[in-house]
């Protein structure tokens, strides 16, 4: 049978006024090709559909063209539209843009808990554990609750100059749902699996962390 992913987006472009952002383009691009290339079905989707925002693009990837030019992110469906409980995964891509819509929606959250309680693997990447923030289960409790995670960490906040921009800071929201944050030096590659959750620090560990999660799967 074809696992389905399930690849989730941000869809707000505004970074507490400094400069635009929204979701970080190889933070799904990466894990887009390491699941298609391992034969899994792709969906992307959006907390307001469409197309949603981009940031840190680069034309000189391959693979971030490839995902662009495959129009996997136009015209997405709203989180709101999707069934999470039909996917194998529910990864979400990070952004700064997810900090400020993805722990306020509550289809954030839905989607990640019907594929976790159906048996399927949540998945989060750089600022894409804000979805987790607010990631309860049906029995009340938070998915991180005891759980070890990577997530961006302070310090890397502070180096991207935004530890003042943005509504809070990931790794410590992170601790005060009852998870143990993990944190690698700044921009190292580091995914954190404990159970069926599986994190990475950054946009390095976006590929590393797809990687993890296709072994999940095996």
């Amino acid at each position: 049978m074809t696992r389905r992913v399930l690849i989730a987006l941000t869809s707000h472009d505004d970074l507490g006024g400094l400069r635009s952002t929204g979701y970080y383009v190889p933070e799904a691009a990466h894990p887009w090709k390491v699941f298609r290339d391992a034969g899994f079905e792709v969906d992307v989707a959006s907390v307001r559909g469409g197309e949603p925002p981009q940031d840190g693009y680069d034309a000189g990837d391959p693979d971030q063209v490839a995902f662009l030019t495959s129009g996997a992110a136009d015209g997405t469906p709203r989180l709101a539209e999707v069934d999470g409980a039909a996917y194998d995964v529910v990864f979400y891509a990070g952004g700064h843009g997810t900090m400020w819509d993805f722990p306020q929606d509550p289809d954030v959250a839905r989607v990640g808990r019907e594929a976790y309680e159906n048996g399927g693997v949540v998945a989060a990447v750089c600022h894409g554990p804000a979805a987790l923030v607010n990631l309860t289960l049906s029995d009340g409790s938070h998915l991180v609750a005891g759980k070890r995670v990577a997530g961006f960490t302070n310090s890397e906040e502070k180096a991207a100059g935004a530890a003042d921009v943005v509504p809070f800071l990931l790794a410590d929201a992170l601790k005060e749902r009852g998870a143990r944050h993990e944190g690698a030096g700044d921009w190292e590659p580091h995914v954190v699996v404990d159970g069926r959750l599986a994190t990475g620090q950054n946009p390095a560990s976006a590929a590393p962390l797809a990687r993890r999660v296709v072994e999940l799967l095996s």
